[in-house]
Order: structure tokens, then sequence, then C-alpha cells
């Protein structure tokens, strides 16, 4: 069987709203919104189907229209979902906030029903899992299934990439082993989260400490700063590429992600890896919604050379 990319965590019904002037409390701001399929493995698995890999996501379905809409957008881009549940619960939705800039004001979660993805449901599909080339696990699943992961994929000498979400999915994380861990992804927010016993420490204090826990790459992202990467042996900044209009930030870190599995897939560099992350989330930036649904995996590799003409 062909090496497959694996997304476990979250398939949400995205509900977006910008507003038309700078935010204000307590009060009725003008808005404008945007209904598309999201969550943030949800949102990988497509981008990287539509990049052309072979790609199985685990997730948790509602047995409603939503949940059949988000199926059947899966099926449509060749997502397969062989060990994806379906619950008589609610599909779960994410509905965020925007400035009117683009920037994210707040954001909420409701229904999404992960706990039903245990250590023995991915037990009872592991041959699925053994078929991974890289598995890659959001935080808004269980604690102790993000830790068999780890177990199982150290054992089995796969890459799992964990990505922290937002602080609060990131911060139960603190204290986990991180052996089995191949890459930790949290921004300037998430990070402190996953290491809360360090009060004042430096960025790169805090990413020494994950890496001692086990992770072999910590990946900083920090917005328009651009990201770090973090391993034992070498630290690597790149800056973020210039782009002229922001319409929504959303989708840019899952964006980002989806890039950057593209590359180590390809068996690109760290440094080409994270170019082709920045670009993919530059593009995704100046677009409505979580994926660029206009982009082929050859349009990506030549547009980087556009971002980073050097």
């Amino acid at each position: 069987m062909q090496k497959q990319i694996i997304c476990i965590g979250a398939a949400l019904v995205d509900e977006l709203y910008s507003a038309s002037a700078p935010m204000l409390l307590a009060t009725t701001n003008d808005a404008t919104v945007h209904r598309s399929a999201g969550g943030v493995s949800r949102n990988i698995a497509h981008q990287l189907a539509l990049l052309g890999l072979p790609i199985q996501l685990i997730s948790v379905f509602g047995n409603d229209g939503e949940g059949d809409w988000l199926k059947t957008i899966c099926d449509y881009t060749n997502i397969k979902l062989d060990a994806s549940i379906t619950t008589n619960s609610l599909t779960g939705k994410y509905t965020g906030i925007l400035n009117h800039d683009g920037s994210l004001f707040t954001a909420l979660i409701t229904n999404a029903e992960l706990d039903l993805i245990t250590p023995q449901h991915l037990q009872h599909h592991k041959n699925i899992l053994l078929t991974a080339s890289f598995i890659i696990a959001d935080a808004n699943i269980s604690l102790v299934a993000i830790e068999w992961l780890a177990n199982f994929c150290g054992n089995n000498q796969i890459p799992l990439i964990i990505e922290p979400v937002s602080v609060p999915p990131a911060a139960k994380l603190s204290n986990m082993n991180l052996n089995g861990v191949y890459m930790l992804t949290p921004n300037e927010d998430e990070l402190p989260a996953l290491t809360t016993e360090m009060q004042n420490a430096t960025v790169h204090e805090r990413a020494a400490s994950l890496l001692e826990r086990g992770a072999q790459k910590v990946w900083l992202h920090n917005g328009a700063n651009g990201s770090m990467l973090f391993t034992k042996e070498k630290t690597f900044t790149l800056e973020a590429p210039k782009v002229k209009e922001i319409k929504d930030c959303t989708g840019a870190g899952d964006g980002s992600l989806s890039g950057f599995i593209l590359a180590q897939y390809l068996n690109k560099s760290d440094e080409e890896s994270l170019k082709i992350a920045h670009t993919l989330s530059a593009e995704i930036l100046q677009m409505n919604g979580a994926i660029a649904t206009h982009m082929k995996q050859e349009d990506l590799l030549q547009l980087v050379s556009k971002y980073y003409p050097n």
C-alpha cells in the first residue's frame, strides 16, 4: 500500500464573521459572514490532497446535514475516512470573529466530540496507521490519544507532528513526555503554554526544554515576524514573505504546516521546507477561507522564488 499522510483531529464547519470597522466591545458590530469547511486536521488534509498527496483523515462527524456536507467535501477531494467516526451528536463548529484588518479577535469551538478518538479506537485501526509516512495530530484530541500516538509512532519510526491549535489545548501537553514526537508547531502564545513551569524563560530556553523532553524539532510560528525551527544541532530563522493585502488570517497556520509536510514528503531540507511553508501561508492570507483551492503542487514549488528570490 502507498505510504500516506494521516491527519487526526478536528473536522468542523467554519463560520467567520469579518467586522467592517475596528471591533467595539459590548455593542453591535457590522460584519460579513463566510461559511466553509474547517477544522485544523481537516484543513491540512484538504490542502495536502489538493497538492496531490494520498491522505487519510481520522475525525468525528455528526450524523446531520453538516456532517454529511463535510464528508462530501472529503470524498470530492479524495480524502479517505476509513477510521473516522460518525456520532449522533451535532457536527462541531468553529466561529471566528475577525477584526477589520483580517486578524483574529476571538473564536469559539463547539460540539467537536473528539474524545471519541480514544487509544482503543486508534489501536483498532493500527493497520491504517502503519501505512503512514507522517502522522499529524491536532491537540483538540485527548491527551491520552496523543500519548498513545507518540508511543506508537516512536515504536514504528513514523514521524509524528503535533499541532497545538491554541493555548487551552496546548496547555494539556505541558507535562507530556515528548519521546516519539518528530515536531511540535506552536506559535508565540502556545509555546509558554507548552512550558508552563518555565517562568520568565526566553523563546530559545522554552524550545530547548521541549527538545530535552524528547521532541526532535520545534517549529515556532511568529506571524508577520516569520518562524524559527529549533533542533538540538541548530536554529534556523526565516522571515515572513511580504503580503500586500491580508484578507483572512485564520487558515495561515494550517496552510503553513501543509506546505512544510509536502516539502518533507518530497525529501526537501528543513530550510527548503520552511520556504515552501511560508509561500503557501502567504497565498492563503490573500484569500478568504483556510484552503488555497487554486494551488497545485508544481505551482506552489514555482512560487517559492517569488517570495524568496535569493
